[in-house]
This record gives C-alpha cells, sequence and structure tokens, in this order.
C-alpha cells in the first residue's frame, strides 16, 4: 500500500474515489479513513456532522436512490465497514452535462475504497454478501421533511445493478420511489 490518500476522478465531475492507505502487520491494519486536513489540502472541503451505519442482513439488498433536498442537502462520503457492496451516484443536477448519468463502484472491507457522493446526485447501493455493512458520512442532519428518492431501476438511468436472476430486497419507500422523468429536482447545475 502507498503511504498518501489516492483519490481518482470519474466520469461525474466532483463524484471521487478515495483509498486511503493501510498499514499491516501480523496484527492487521490501521487506516485513517477521514482527515479533514488532508481533503481540504487536495480541495476537498466538507464540514461533516452527522455518521451513519446501516447493515443489511441479506445479499442484493437495495437501499436508494435516496437523497436530501436543499436547505438540507448532503454531500457524502460512503464506506463499507463489512462485507462489499456496488455503490451508485446519479446526478440530479438540472442542466447538469450529466444530468440523469451514473457511476458505480465497488466497495468493500478488503478494497478500502470510499465514494464521495456531492450534494445534487442521489445515492443508492446494493449489497453483494450478506451482513455488509455501510458506513457514511453526512454534511448535514437527516431532515424527514427533506427526504427524497427515485427508482432504483428507472429504465432512462439504467443503472447494473448486477443482480442477475435474484430479486433485489427493497423497503416499501424505494419499491414506490417516482421514475427520473416524473421528478422534479430541486438541485440545479452551478456550471462547475
Amino acid at each position: 500500500m502507498g503511504t498518501s490518500l489516492k483519490i481518482e476522478d470519474t466520469p461525474l465531475p466532483s463524484v471521487k474515489v478515495l483509498t486511503p492507505p493501510r498499514f499491516g502487520d501480523a496484527r492487521g491494519f490501521f487506516s485513517e479513513s477521514w482527515n479533514q486536513r488532508t481533503l481540504a489540502d487536495a480541495g476537498l472541503e466538507f464540514d461533516f456532522v452527522q455518521d451513519n451505519h446501516s447493515m443489511s442482513a441479506t445479499e442484493g439488498t437495495v437501499r436508494g436512490l435516496h437523497f436530501q433536498a436543499p436547505p438540507h442537502a448532503q454531500d457524502k462520503l460512503v464506506r463499507c465497514g463489512r462485507g462489499r457492496l456496488f455503490d451508485v451516484a446519479v446526478d440530479i443536477r438540472k442542466g447538469s452535462p450529466t444530468y440523469g448519468q451514473w457511476f458505480g463502484i465497488e466497495l468493500s472491507f478488503e478494497n478500502g475504497k470510499q465514494l464521495l457522493v456531492p450534494a445534487g446526485f442521489l445515492h443508492g447501493f446494493i449489497t453483494r454478501e450478506p451482513d455488509t455493512e455501510i458506513i457514511y458520512k453526512c454534511t448535514d442532519y437527516y431532515s424527514p421533511e427533506a427526504d427524497g428518492g427515485v427508482r432504483f431501476d428507472d429504465p432512462d438511468i439504467g443503472i447494473d445493478w448486477g443482480v442477475g436472476d435474484v430479486e433485489p430486497v427493497l423497503s416499501d419507500k424505494d419499491r414506490i420511489a417516482p421514475f427520473l422523468k416524473d421528478f422534479e429536482s430541486p438541485f440545479v447545475w452551478e456550471g462547475n
């Protein structure tokens, strides 16, 4: 492993893949999963105020596609604490050249990768193993009235979740979320 944080661009500007270094020996490893100064030095400044941790017992559990609307919009830094998941961000900023486009990456305990999902993007994931844990930081507090979502299987977005013939495990809220074409986004692209 390298000795410095690796930051990779994705096809969606401002969505980044971060890979913190791990320092291991016979006991296991140590990794600094978040350092505000290191990210600020790289031009990524966030004021995270809430950490969330969820566990999905069943492989094939889908959570998403979710967002928090302004004034409670959230930037998120997502990682996998145990197991394996496929994590997805979808641009929903009106006027953006990448509106409706998605990026996905496997996050696992083993690879240590993290996905930075800025405000203005839907976020969702599917578990690839039983008892998968997701841990993520947010820049605003959860607000029920700002909670929203879009269907995970929206054909206009066309995410390849890699489920094959497996029936995804969904919440009732996610099962009835609107399609992108029937959705009025509260986000506007700022041109950067």
